[in-house]
């Protein structure tokens, strides 16, 4: 990836760095307020995430990426390669600044930054999640697939795995019926 980013006629999206910790935690917490009241009560913690919580998201490879608008960041976007995938992590916007395309940018310019199947986990309940990224051609798993995928790829508590979803885009379908298709040849020709 680029680490000079890309500018737009609006802002510019750039990698965030250290110097970036508070303000990515501060844009998290303030978005994620949005939760409250609509994911189950004991999920919902405040802060939301707190300092240590996102050092170790960072630590385990969670790449931050930001959308800036006259020196300020207004939204962060994160990725995390892991193996055959790639997972969009922590994508929140300044309630201030929502439905102005600033995470519709984040995204589109993520996904040009990998060739992977990308992979994204929500919670079940985040309607207005879950149709954002619909609306950028991701579509949801099978219930069972996503509880798969979830204890695979990331890491967090049952209780998430239980109220989440996860979403993906054509690359991951299409490389999913692939390998399922494989897997059954071998069991068909093994018989």
């Amino acid at each position: 990836m680029s680490p000079q980013g890309h500018d737009d006629a609006r802002g510019l999206i750039r990698k965030c760095d250290d110097g970036d910790f508070e303000t990515i935690h501060e844009i998290v917490n303030d978005a994620a307020k949005a939760y409250e009241g609509v994911i189950p009560e004991d999920c919902w913690k405040e802060p939301y995430m707190a300092e240590e919580e996102l050092r170790q998201e960072i630590d385990r490879g969670v790449e931050f990426w930001g959308y800036e608008e006259g020196g300020r960041l207004v939204g962060v976007m994160g990725i995390q390669r892991f193996g055959d995938v790639a997972l969009i992590r922590h994508s929140y916007v300044r309630t201030a600044e929502w439905n102005r395309g600033i995470g519709g940018r984040l995204l589109s310019y993520l996904r040009q930054q990998t060739d992977l199947p990308i992979l994204i986990g929500t919670w079940g309940d985040a309607v207005w999640a879950i149709r954002f990224y619909e609306g950028h051609s991701f579509r949801l798993v099978s219930p069972e697939e996503k509880d798969g995928l979830l204890r695979k790829y990331w890491s967090v508590p049952e209780r998430q795995i239980e109220c989440s979803v996860v979403l993906a885009d054509r690359k991951w379908f299409e490389s999913h019926t692939q390998s399922v298709g494989r897997s059954a040849r071998s069991i068909e020709e093994s018989r």
